[in-house]
């Protein structure tokens, strides 16, 4: 049986032509608008409420569309992006040190190993500058110098200080600012908000996105919304491995069933290892914390020269017996290379027996110099409260001691298609933030996933979406329509199938053996003959998933385990795709690396001759089909990586 079949391929029919400056402002030129008055009759859903969804929900309202805004949180200041910590990129150039748009612009390109679409990452340069100026407006209390002057600090992947923060807590204070706007135009009665609410199913009439199926996670009803588009802003899928810095809500379903009904999903096998989590300390944890990247501004990364001291106190480990690894292998980036390199280098020190703590799985991040250099005041002036997150799950105090990190999941710089106006394949649904694929490639870099999420819900989705809403105004689509009666028939139907089922295994075992299996042969390494076994082990457990799982109580009640299996059924049929992805891109890319394509000193080897393409692949029930978009590069030369 074969695992895909290929399909025509697809193309970005959005983005102008013309000089990659100027395509942002053609295509906002050339964009239809709608008028004040007419926007009043125009109505937009949009599921999520982080970043992304805040601030695109905010933004529509603003403009005075009627919004329906979900989240399935009890707030929409609960969202995942709340726990972003290191900070926001931005082109301002403050620092006077060489940044401008086309930097950030070739920065996030090469970073991404050259696999993301160029449009797009012009114009998310364009962008940021304004997204720093319209959080300060709000209020957002960015770091700044003694002189009243917005800081910034280097993240990995650049060689300029381009990273704006509030502490170790800048998602917190953004979203903050995103939610403030929200609430405003909840309080004006262009946005209702819908709270404890989850989608589970997108309702297509004609060919078009027009409202979502979703369900009161309190009382359980199932309730159908309908409007004149859809938004799409769920998040990523990183919670396949089960173990991941996300929340445990974190989930791909709202995407996937936009999949299913026809949503392209796009490069699934390119996900985001962070180097700098804390360590797993025993198969009791349910979840991984992330010690913030710009821990490695002044954070030196280092293991034992000799496997023999890897016990000993790190305190008493001369200077000399110590391998600083990433200074010595990358001298120009140093600390501060990418992620997907960052994790890779710590995995080798640990595979080759000096990896240090509980199993071997750990590197040491130390701060002794910083705190020589600046002074223990300043050191937790910038990491304080990270410092003490760190000390409250370890019991050990940065400070004193290094601080011992591991690589964890971390982002998916996969996600479903989209277009150069954020449309996907479906019309009328559009995605925006971690849920697209667009901006990223195959790495992201630190502090970008910020960016992206405030750009597409402030700047760029606002001035789009008016373009495909000019076609109204549409006809009315009651509950009472066959697409609603069947949408929300397939809902209840899998919702009563996973009661009935009652087996002997509870959805978080299955979900802990899925991600384990994930890690194991979809992670940090992947070989051909891996990514084959785990796709024939992820088919045989969700068979057994759909006979033995055990889902106690009922619908009509708050019931978790519920939640958790619905969700677990997606990720089964997700990270089967993930794998067909890996396996059949048989090059080495970003965070994608195969064990069989790499340079003789082990780093990513790109095919660029058979592998310039961006993998959208279209749900059948059977075998996925692929469809390619071939990535030009007109404005960066596609060369193999080196941060050395």
């Amino acid at each position: 049986m074969n695992l895909f079949t290929e399909g025509e391929p697809i193309r970005d029919t959005r983005a102008p032509e013309g000089p990659i400056e100027e395509r942002w402002d053609k295509r906002r030129f050339g964009g239809k608008l709608v008028n004040p008055a007419n926007r009043r009759k125009l109505s937009v859903i949009v599921v999520g409420t982080g970043l992304a969804g805040g601030s695109a929900a905010a933004t529509l309202g603003e403009l005075g569309y009627q919004v329906k805004s979900f989240c399935y949180q009890d707030s929409p200041r609960r969202a995942h992006s709340i726990a972003a910590q290191g900070g926001i990129n931005a082109a301002k150039n403050y620092r006077n040190d060489g940044d401008s748009i086309q930097r950030l612009f070739y920065d996030t390109v090469k970073g991404g190993d050259y696999r993301s679409r160029e449009s797009n990452v012009y114009r998310l340069a364009q962008v940021s500058v304004e997204i720093i100026d319209q959080c300060v407006a709000q209020g957002v209390p960015f770091a700044r110098e003694y002189g009243g002057l917005l800081d910034t600090r280097s993240f990995g992947g650049v060689q300029v200080s381009r990273t704006f923060y509030a502490r170790g807590q800048t998602g917190q204070q953004l979203l903050l600012g995103a939610y403030q706007a929200l609430e405003r135009q909840v309080a004006a009665g262009t946005v209702e908000m819908f709270t404890r609410h989850e989608m589970l199913e997108l309702i297509i009439v004609d060919g078009a996105a027009r409202g979502i199926v979703a369900r009161d996670m309190v009382t359980g009803e199932i309730e159908t919304h309908t409007a004149d588009a859809v938004v799409l802003a769920s998040g990523g899928y990183g919670n396949v491995f089960f173990l991941s810095t996300n929340a445990k809500g974190c989930n791909v379903t709202a995407t996937w069933r936009a999949h299913r009904k026809g949503a392209l999903f796009a490069n699934p096998c390119y996900t985001q290892i962070h180097p700098t989590c804390i360590p797993q300390s025993g198969d009791h944890q349910s979840k991984l914390t992330l010690m913030s990247e710009s821990l490695r501004n002044d954070g030196r990364v280092w293991v034992p020269k000799k496997a023999a001291d890897k016990g000993v106190d790190p305190r008493e480990i001369p200077e000399d017996e110590r391998d600083y690894y990433l200074e010595r292998i990358y001298p120009s980036f140093g600390n501060l290379v990418p992620r997907d390199i960052a994790s890779r280098a710590a995995k080798n020190v640990c595979d080759e027996g000096r990896g240090v703590g509980p199993g071997g799985l750990g590197v040491y991040l130390d701060f002794a110099d910083a705190i020589q250099r600046l002074g223990r005041k300043a050191v937790a002036d910038k990491y304080g409260n990270l410092f003490e997150m760190y000390e409250r799950i370890t019991g050990e105090d940065p400070f004193e001691v290094p601080m011992r990190i591991y690589p964890a999941v971390h982002y998916t710089m996969g996600g479903l298609w989209v277009d150069y106006d954020l449309q996907s394949t479906v019309p009328g649904l559009f995605v925006v933030g971690e849920a697209n694929f667009s901006d990223h490639g195959a790495n992201r870099l630190g502090a970008s996933a910020l960016m992206q999420g405030l750009a597409d819900g402030y700047f760029v989705l606002p001035n789009t979406i008016s373009d495909y809403l000019a076609k109204g105004p549409f006809p009315k689509v009651g509950d009472d329509h066959e697409a609603v009666v069947e949408a929300r028939e397939s809902v209840t139907g899998r919702i009563e199938r996973l009661l009935s089922i009652d087996g002997d295994r509870t959805p978080d075992s299955f979900h802990r053996e899925l991600g384990a299996l994930m890690w194991e042969y979809c992670g940090m390494e992947r070989t051909d003959e891996g990514l084959r076994k785990a796709i024939d082990r992820i088919r045989e457990l969700r068979e057994e998933f759909w006979t033995r799982v055990k889902v106690p109580g009922e619908n009509e009640e708050l019931n978790q385990a519920l939640e958790k299996a619905g969700r677990i059924a997606d990720f089964f049929e997700l990270a089967e795709l993930m794998c067909v992805d890996a396996l059949h891109r048989a090059e080495s890319c970003g965070g994608h690396f195969r064990a069989e394509s790499q340079t003789p000193d082990g780093e990513a080897l790109r095919d660029d001759e058979h592998f310039a393409y961006v993998a959208a692949w279209e749900y059948t029930g059977e075998a996925p089909v692929l469809h390619k978009e071939n990535l030009e590069y007109e404005n960066v030369k596609m060369v193999q990586r080196s941060y050395k």
